[in-house]
């Protein structure tokens, strides 16, 4: 498998932001309702992606945006702004410490929703909208949505290593 390149040219990566971000709000028709929650693979495959492509701070940067759009449609609840960033971040920076094994960054995703993500939904919005969530009641759900959407993520990272990223994200050298 060839390494993964990561964008450099600040106006590429501002348009995968959008590009990946737009991906998230179109699918998000398709989360999953469990509790005070709607799961939603879908981001998770995005974070890995950007994380990986992108960096951390970009792919905070799409997961938010998506989150904002999610929530301002009423296909996402407050829960997608800790339940997405964490995990963004934590495979930009993965993505980051693993140069020549960028592909294995998408295993932080999960860690960075189910621990980070559930950590801060059960300590600040929960209590913020008056919901019971506790920790217990947040992990598995977002523990089953980040992972499913990290394998996804993978999946679409190895095909495009596979296939030659250039192809589908150009890159100037």
């Amino acid at each position: 498998m060839t390494a993964m390149t990561v964008v450099e040219n600040p106006l590429r990566k501002l348009v995968l932001t959008a590009l990946l971000a737009s991906v998230g709000v179109v699918l998000s028709g398709f989360s999953i309702p469990l509790g005070p929650t709607r799961c939603f693979p879908v981001q998770h495959a995005v974070n890995a992606i950007a994380g990986v492509l992108l960096g951390p701070w970009w792919a905070a940067g799409a997961a938010f945006t998506t989150s904002t759009l999610r929530v301002a449609l009423g296909t996402g609840t407050l829960f997608a702004f800790p339940g997405s960033i964490p995990g963004a971040l934590a495979v930009g920076f993965a993505a980051s410490a693993l140069k020549k094994r960028r592909l294995a960054a998408v295993l932080a995703e999960p860690l960075g929703t189910s621990i980070v993500g559930t950590g801060l939904s059960a300590a600040v919005i929960a209590p913020a909208i008056h919901s019971g969530a506790t920790f217990a009641m947040l992990f598995p759900p977002f523990l089953a949505s980040s992972a499913s959407g990290a394998f996804l993520g993978a999946l679409v990272l190895a095909a495009l290593s596979r296939f030659g990223q250039e192809a589908a994200v150009p890159v100037r050298r």
